[in-house]
């Protein structure tokens, strides 16, 4: 694995009182850190290997998300990529992606992980969250199937977002 060229040490908390209204404050965490990166984001990756490496991204940011629900958080703003990295092709990038359903669908993965097939980013993001009670802010990427009569479909048969 390869460590960003951001220094180990850079992990900074910001705690930002906001103003929702008159009588309603919320406090918002913004998180960063060194984000582990794959070895070579050109070369794709198992499944296996890529939630490995999620993972491990994953576990530096449950830290910050149990320290942040500890000192009044609300909300947590994890880093752009901060889950797998940057600049990868789009078939290296595609062990990383799950499915993300509609935002309008109630759905949490924690309680129902296998409800939209094999979600364990979203699971465990979710788990955070819930465990700790607090909002996760975290971006991952999207895949979903298309098929030939639909003539935006790419000819690899996915949407990537």
């Amino acid at each position: 694995m390869i460590i960003s060229h951001f220094p180990k040490c850079v992990a900074v908390f910001a705690l930002l009182a906001l103003s929702v209204g008159a009588l309603d404050t919320f406090i918002a965490a913004v998180y960063e850190h060194a984000v582990i990166l794959p070895n070579r984001t050109e070369t794709p990756v198992s499944k296996e290997e890529a939630l490995l490496l999620m993972n491990k991204n994953i576990d530096v940011l449950e830290k910050a998300v149990k320290l942040a629900a500890k000192q009044g958080a609300h909300i947590i703003v994890t880093p752009e990529d901060g889950i797998y990295g940057w600049i990868f092709t789009r078939e290296s990038i595609y062990p990383y992606l799950e499915d993300i359903p509609d935002p309008g669908v109630n759905w949490i993965p924690c309680r129902d992980p296998w409800r939209f097939g094999n979600t364990p980013v979203q699971q465990r993001l979710s788990c955070l969250a819930k465990d700790n009670s607090i909002y996760v802010v975290a971006n991952i990427g999207d895949k979903k199937p298309c098929n030939a009569s639909d003539s935006q479909c790419p000819p690899d048969g996915r949407y990537q977002l």
